[in-house]
Protein backbone atom coordinates (compact mmCIF):
# COMPACT_ATOMS: atom_id res chain seq x y z
CA UNK A 1 0.00 0.00 0.00
CA UNK A 2 2.86 2.44 -1.13
CA UNK A 3 0.06 4.71 -2.70
CA UNK A 4 -2.25 5.01 0.54
CA UNK A 5 0.72 5.93 2.49
CA UNK A 6 1.95 8.54 0.08
CA UNK A 7 -1.81 9.89 -0.18
CA UNK A 8 -1.68 10.29 3.40
CA UNK A 9 1.64 11.83 3.27
CA UNK A 10 -0.25 14.28 1.53
CA UNK A 11 -2.81 15.07 3.06
CA UNK A 12 -7.00 15.52 2.92
CA UNK A 13 -6.31 17.44 -0.49
CA UNK A 14 -4.41 14.51 -2.58
CA UNK A 15 -7.43 12.35 -1.75
CA UNK A 16 -10.19 14.80 -2.30
CA UNK A 17 -8.12 14.95 -6.37
CA UNK A 18 -8.00 11.18 -6.41
CA UNK A 19 -11.45 10.70 -5.59
CA UNK A 20 -12.59 14.15 -8.11
CA UNK A 21 -10.24 12.08 -10.74
CA UNK A 22 -11.82 8.96 -10.32
CA UNK A 23 -15.32 10.44 -10.65
CA UNK A 24 -14.08 12.07 -14.11
CA UNK A 25 -12.55 8.78 -15.29
CA UNK A 26 -15.12 6.29 -14.31
CA UNK A 27 -17.77 7.46 -11.91
CA UNK A 28 -18.27 4.06 -10.07
CA UNK A 29 -14.45 4.25 -9.63
CA UNK A 30 -14.61 7.82 -8.38
CA UNK A 31 -17.64 6.49 -5.63
CA UNK A 32 -15.28 3.58 -4.47
CA UNK A 33 -12.73 6.08 -3.55
CA UNK A 34 -15.11 8.07 -1.85
CA UNK A 35 -16.43 4.65 0.06
CA UNK A 36 -12.93 3.93 0.94
CA UNK A 37 -11.93 7.42 2.15
CA UNK A 38 -15.10 7.52 4.51
CA UNK A 39 -14.68 4.19 5.97
CA UNK A 40 -11.34 4.73 7.02
CA UNK A 41 -11.82 7.74 8.58
CA UNK A 42 -9.34 9.82 6.51
CA UNK A 43 -11.60 12.64 6.15
CA UNK A 44 -12.63 12.59 9.88
CA UNK A 45 -11.47 15.93 11.99
CA UNK A 46 -11.50 13.76 14.86
CA UNK A 47 -8.07 12.34 15.29
CA UNK A 48 -6.50 14.09 12.65
CA UNK A 49 -4.71 16.74 14.89
CA UNK A 50 -3.37 14.36 16.83
CA UNK A 51 -2.23 11.96 14.22
CA UNK A 52 -0.07 14.97 12.67
CA UNK A 53 1.41 16.25 15.75
CA UNK A 54 2.41 12.46 16.77
CA UNK A 55 4.49 12.42 13.05
CA UNK A 56 5.70 15.79 13.60
CA UNK A 57 6.80 13.80 17.54
CA UNK A 58 8.02 11.02 15.52
CA UNK A 59 10.27 13.07 13.02
CA UNK A 60 11.57 15.17 15.67
CA UNK A 61 12.65 12.40 17.74
CA UNK A 62 14.08 10.83 14.67
CA UNK A 63 16.34 13.82 14.08
CA UNK A 64 15.02 14.31 10.48
CA UNK A 65 12.25 17.80 11.98
CA UNK A 66 13.24 20.93 9.82
CA UNK A 67 15.53 22.62 12.28
CA UNK A 68 16.24 26.64 11.96
CA UNK A 69 18.84 27.62 10.00
CA UNK A 70 22.19 27.55 12.17
CA UNK A 71 23.51 30.48 10.56
CA UNK A 72 24.19 33.78 12.98
CA UNK A 73 22.64 36.93 12.07
CA UNK A 74 25.75 38.54 13.43
CA UNK A 75 24.05 39.95 16.20
CA UNK A 76 24.67 37.76 19.18
CA UNK A 77 21.80 38.89 21.50
CA UNK A 78 19.25 38.88 19.19
CA UNK A 79 20.70 35.18 18.52
CA UNK A 80 20.67 34.32 21.61
CA UNK A 81 17.25 35.61 22.20
CA UNK A 82 15.56 34.00 19.29
CA UNK A 83 16.95 30.47 20.46
CA UNK A 84 15.74 30.81 24.13
CA UNK A 85 12.07 31.60 22.13
CA UNK A 86 12.20 28.88 20.14
CA UNK A 87 12.85 26.78 23.57
CA UNK A 88 10.20 28.64 24.89
CA UNK A 89 7.80 28.06 21.93
CA UNK A 90 8.75 23.98 22.23
CA UNK A 91 8.16 23.63 26.18
CA UNK A 92 4.92 25.39 25.25
CA UNK A 93 3.65 23.25 22.69
CA UNK A 94 4.50 20.18 25.01
CA UNK A 95 3.01 21.30 28.19
CA UNK A 96 -0.02 22.39 25.85
CA UNK A 97 -0.35 19.05 24.04
CA UNK A 98 -0.06 17.45 27.67
CA UNK A 99 -2.89 19.61 29.07
CA UNK A 100 -4.91 18.42 26.37
CA UNK A 101 -4.42 14.68 27.01
CA UNK A 102 -4.96 14.83 30.64
CA UNK A 103 -8.35 17.14 29.40
CA UNK A 104 -9.44 13.78 27.55
CA UNK A 105 -8.74 11.77 29.90
CA UNK A 106 -10.84 13.80 32.37
CA UNK A 107 -13.92 13.93 29.50
CA UNK A 108 -13.39 9.96 28.90
CA UNK A 109 -13.55 9.34 32.53
CA UNK A 110 -16.22 11.44 33.32
CA UNK A 111 -18.38 10.16 30.82
CA UNK A 112 -17.37 6.69 31.94
CA UNK A 113 -18.19 7.09 35.87
CA UNK A 114 -21.87 8.63 34.31
CA UNK A 115 -21.91 5.46 32.11
CA UNK A 116 -21.73 3.76 35.14
CA UNK A 117 -24.05 4.81 37.25
CA UNK A 118 -26.74 4.80 34.72
CA UNK A 119 -25.67 0.94 34.31
CA UNK A 120 -26.10 0.62 38.16
CA UNK A 121 -29.20 2.45 38.11
CA UNK A 122 -30.43 0.13 35.51
CA UNK A 123 -29.05 -2.88 36.67
CA UNK A 124 -30.60 -2.65 40.18
CA UNK A 125 -34.55 -3.23 39.79
CA UNK A 126 -34.79 -5.54 43.17
CA UNK A 127 -34.12 -2.56 45.07
CA UNK A 128 -36.57 -0.07 43.50
CA UNK A 129 -39.20 -3.07 43.63
CA UNK A 130 -38.73 -3.88 47.56
CA UNK A 131 -39.25 0.14 48.15
CA UNK A 132 -41.85 0.11 45.74
CA UNK A 133 -44.69 -1.90 47.83
CA UNK A 134 -43.24 -0.84 51.00
CA UNK A 135 -43.80 2.64 50.41
CA UNK A 136 -47.21 2.48 49.06
CA UNK A 137 -48.41 0.28 51.88
CA UNK A 138 -47.49 3.09 54.46
CA UNK A 139 -49.61 5.29 52.55
CA UNK A 140 -52.65 2.90 52.65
Amino acid sequence: MPVVAKLDELGKPAWIALMILGFLIWWPLGLATLAFIAGSGRMSSAGSMTRWYGAADRMRSAGTWWQPSPRQSGNRAFDEYRQETLRRLEEEQREFQEFLTRLRMAKDKAEFDQFMAERRTRSDPSSRESSGPSSSSSQN
